[in-house]
C-alpha cells in the first residue's frame, strides 16, 4: 500500500494496472477488503494524530495562557513602579518629605492629601475617556484583575480598578498597556461576594453591581484578599469618618467637678432636672443586645464572604427576639432594626437565588449537587417555591444539553431522558419533602419537559418514511424507561402514548399503503420455487424457523418448496410485521391501527390469482392460499398475542371466515380421446 503514500498516485494509473494484475472477481475482492483495512487503519491513526495534536493545542494554549497572567502581573509591577517614580520626582523634594514625616508623627494628614493627589493625577493622565471629579477623595486601592464569564468562567478581558472612598473606576487594559475607561460605581450600591476556589478558578471575586453581577479574578490570593478588605473599609468609609470625627473627650478634672454633688446653698429649683423623656431612650439603648444593634451589618460581611448558613442563621436568630412581645417593648429601635434585617434577608434570598441559577451544567449529576447548598438555605428561609422554580429551570438546561449531546453523538435518547428525569424528581421530592405544595410545579415542569422530548423524537427519529420496523424499535426503547418512573410515584406513560398517537396512526397508515402497493405489483409465475442450492434452501428454512413456522414439509427434491416464491416471501414479511405490529399494540391506542394493516395486507395477498390467458394448475394455486389460511395466520395470531399480550380480534375473525371459504381442490382438466370409429 505504498503507492497511496506517493505524491504523484494516480488513480486511474492505479485501477488500470490493479484489474491488469487481478485474474477473476475473487482477486479483486482480495484487493478490495485491503485496501479497505488500510483505509481504517489510516483513518485511525489520523484520529490518534488529530487528537495528541489537540492535546498539544491545548497544553500550549494554556501555557500562553499562564505566560500572559505572568506579563500582566509584571505590567501591574511596572505601573506600581511608575507611580513610585512619580512620587520620588515631584518638585517637592526633601522639604515635603520632612514636613510629612513630621506631620505624620503628629498625626495630620497630610500623607493622605499626597497620596490622594497623586492618585488623581495618574487617574487623569493614564486613563482614556475619564472625565469625573476626583477633588477632595480619599484614594484607597488600585490594581488589576481579570474580568471573567459568569456562565464558564472564560476570561473576557484584562481590567484595572481605581477604588477611592465614593467611587470604583473600572479601565479596560488595551493591547498597548494603555488605560480606556469602562465605567463607575458607588462602592455603597455594590456587594463585594468571595467566591469559593473551583477547579481552575481560583482568586474570583463576584461584585454584584447595579447593571447585574460581575466575576473578576485577582492574580493572587492576597490581592483577592486585600480587594475584599479595601470594598469593605470603601462601604463603611462614612461611618468611620464619623466615628473619628465624634465629640472629643472631656479633661478628667471637669468631668469631676460634673460628677461632685451639689452644694448646700443650691435650691432644688436651681438644680438642672432631666425629663422622663431624656433619661428613658438612655436605659432603653443600653437594653439593646450588641449582637442585634450589629446584626445588619454583620449579616452583609457573611454574605460578602459566602458564609450562608451563618447568615440565615443570624436573621432566624434576630427574627426570634424581635418577635416577643415583651423584647419589642424594651427596644424603640425595633422597627428599624427589623426593616433593615429584612432587606438583608431580602438581599440574602436573591444572592442564593443567583447562586442556584448559576449551578447549571452540563451534567445534570454536577448541577443538582451544585444546587443543594443554596437549595437547602432557600427551604429553611420558607423561599420554597422561588427555588423550586429557579432548580427546575436549571434541570431544564442541564436536560436539553444532555439531549443535545446525545442525538449528536448517536447515543440512546431515552433511556438518558427517563433516567435524568427520575433522578430530577427523586431530588426534588428529597429537597421539598416537607412542602407538598411544590410537587404541584414538578408535575407540570415533567409535562413540559415531556412535550418537548416527544417533539424532539418526532422531529428526529419519526419522521415521515421511517419504515415500521424503525418505528417499533423507537416506540419500545421509549416505553420501557417510562416505565419504571412509577416506581417513584410518576406515571407518565399514558400522556407519552397520547403525544405520540397522531404520529404513529399516520406512519402506520404510511407503511400500510406502501405494503399494498408492492402486493399489487407481484409478478408471479405461480410454480414451485427453485432456490438453486441446498445451502440456499437450508439458510432459507432456518430463516423461517427463527420466525416460528416450519416449512421443511414443503420442501420436495434437493432444492424444492412446494409454493411460489412470492408466497414465502409474504411468509416472512407478515411474521416480522407481525412483530413490529405487537410491539406497537402494547398501548391501546394503537390496537386498532395494527389490526387494520395486517389484516389488508393479508386479504390483498390472499386475493391475488393468476391471470385468465395463463396457464396455471389451479390446484397449487389454491394450495398457497390453503397454506396462508391454515399455517401462517395461526402462528401470526399467536406471535401477536404473546408481544403485545393482547388478542388480535380481527385476524382471528378473518381466520374464521376464511376456513369457512375454502372449497375442495378443482379437479385437473384432462384430455378425453374421441373417435368416430365403432
Amino acid at each position: 500500500m505504498k503507492e497511496f503514500d506517493d505524491i504523484n498516485f494516480s488513480v486511474d494509473k492505479y485501477t488500470k494496472e490493479l484489474t491488469r494484475e487481478c485474474v477473476g472477481g475473487s482477486d479483486l475482492q482480495q484487493r478490495k477488503k485491503e485496501i479497505e483495512a488500510y483505509n481504517e487503519q489510516t483513518s485511525a491513526t489520523l484520529k490518534q494524530t488529530c487528537k495528541k495534536n489537540y492535546m498539544q493545542f491545548i497544553q500550549t494554549a494554556k501555557e500562553i495562557s499562564h505566560l500572559e497572567s505572568e506579563m500582566y502581573q509584571l505590567s501591574h509591577i511596572l505601573i506600581e513602579q511608575r507611580n513610585i517614580l512619580a512620587t520620588m520626582t515631584d518638585g517637592k523634594a526633601s522639604s515635603h518629605l520632612k514636613a510629612d514625616s513630621i506631620e505624620a508623627e503628629t498625626g495630620s494628614p497630610a500623607t493622605d492629601d499626597v497620596e490622594n493627589s497623586h492618585a488623581t493625577r495618574a487617574v487623569k493622565e493614564m486613563v482614556q475617556g475619564f472625565n469625573g471629579n476626583l477633588e477632595g477623595k480619599t484614594f484607597l486601592n488600585e490594581g488589576a484583575l481579570i474580568e471573567l464569564d459568569a456562565n464558564d468562567y472564560r476570561p473576557i478581558q484584562r481590567v484595572f480598578f481605581f477604588l477611592f472612598n465614593d467611587v470604583l473606576i473600572v479601565c479596560k487594559v488595551k493591547h498597548d498597556k494603555r488605560l480606556e475607561f469602562l465605567t463607575e460605581y458607588d462602592p455603597k450600591k455594590i456587594a463585594v461576594i468571595n467566591i469559593k476556589d473551583l477547579d481552575g478558578v481560583k482568586n474570583a471575586i463576584n461584585i454584584i453591581t447595579p447593571d447585574g453581577s460581575k466575576i473578576y479574578q485577582s492574580i493572587t490570593a492576597a490581592g483577592k484578599s486585600e480587594w475584599i478588605e479595601k470594598l469593605e473599609e470603601a462601604f463603611r468609609f462614612d461611618q468611620q469618618k464619623k466615628s473619628k470625627k465624634g465629640q472629643a473627650p472631656q479633661p478628667p478634672g471637669r468631668g469631676k467637678q460634673q460628677q461632685q454633688p451639689p452644694s448646700k446653698g443650691a435650691t432644688p429649683e436651681k438644680m438642672p432636672t432631666e425629663s422622663p423623656s431624656d433619661a428613658q431612650p438612655k436605659s432603653l439603648e443600653d437594653e439593646t443586645p450588641e449582637w442585634l444593634s450589629t446584626a445588619s451589618e454583620e449579616l452583609q460581611t457573611l454574605v460578602a464572604q459566602r458564609h450562608f448558613e451563618d447568615a440565615q442563621t443570624l436573621i432566624k436568630r434576630t427574627q426570634d427576639f424581635l418577635r416577643l412581645a415583651e423584647n419589642r417593648k424594651k427596644l424603640p429601635l425595633a422597627e428599624t432594626i427589623e426593616s433593615k434585617v429584612k432587606l438583608q434577608e431580602q438581599k440574602l434570598t436573591n444572592v442564593l437565588i443567583q447562586e442556584l441559577s448559576n449551578s447549571h451544567n452540563r451534567n445534570l449529576q454536577i448541577a443538582l449537587r451544585a444546587a443543594q447548598r443554596p437549595l437547602k438555605i432557600l427551604v429553611e428561609m420558607g423561599r420554597s417555591r422561588q427555588a423550586s422554580a429557579t432548580l427546575l429551570k436549571v434541570c431544564t438546561v442541564s436536560l436539553r444539553v444532555a439531549q443535545r449531546e446525545a442525538r449528536r453523538n448517536n447515543a440512546e435518547i431515552s433511556e438518558l431522558f427517563f433516567c435524568d428525569l427520575a433522578q430530577v424528581a427523586c431530588d426534588f421530592l428529597s429537597a421539598f419533602e416537607q412542602q407538598p405544595a411544590c410537587v404541584s410545579a414538578l408535575v407540570v415542569w415533567c409535562n413540559a419537559e415531556l412535550q418537548y422530548f416527544a417533539s424532539q423524537l418526532i422531529k428526529h427519529y419519526l419522521t415521515k418514511g421511517t419504515s415500521l420496523e424503525a418505528v417499533a424499535k423507537c416506540v419500545e426503547r421509549v416505553r420501557k424507561p417510562a416505565t419504571k418512573l412509577t416506581e417513584i410515584g410518576l406515571d407518565i406513560s399514558y400522556h407519552l402514548e397520547g403525544l405520540l398517537r397522531t404520529t404513529l396512526e399516520s406512519l402506520i397508515e404510511e407503511s400500510k399503503q406502501r405494503l399494498l402497493d408492492a402486493v399489487g405489483r407481484t409478478e408471479e409465475s405461480w410454480q414451485p420455487y427453485n432456490l438453486q442450492t441446498k445451502s440456499n434452501l437450508k439458510r432459507l428454512l432456518h430463516e423461517l424457523d427463527s420466525l416460528g413456522i416450519d416449512m421443511r414439509v414443503q420442501t420436495t427434491g434437493d432444492t424444492w418448496l412446494n409454493l411460489t416464491q412470492s408466497t414465502l416471501v409474504f411468509i416472512r414479511q407478515f411474521l416480522q410485521l407481525t412483530e413490529y405490529c405487537g410491539c406497537l399494540a402494547k398501548g391501546e391506542a394503537l390496537m386498532q391501527s395494527v389490526e387494520q394493516l395486517l389484516r389488508d395486507l393479508f386479504l390483498a395477498q390472499h386475493a391475488l390469482k393468476p391471470p385468465s390467458d395463463m396457464a396455471v394448475d389451479p390446484n397449487f394455486v389454491m394450495k398457497n392460499k390453503i397454506f396462508l389460511v391454515d399455517n401462517l395466520l395461526p402462528i401470526a395470531i399467536e406471535k401477536f398475542r404473546q408481544i403485545s399480550g393482547r388478542q388480535c380480534e380481527s385476524l382471528r375473525e378473518l381466520h374464521t371466515k376464511l376456513s369457512r371459504q375454502q372449497g375442495a381442490p378443482v379437479p385437473r382438466q384432462r384430455s378425453v380421446y374421441t373417435t368416430d370409429v365403432f
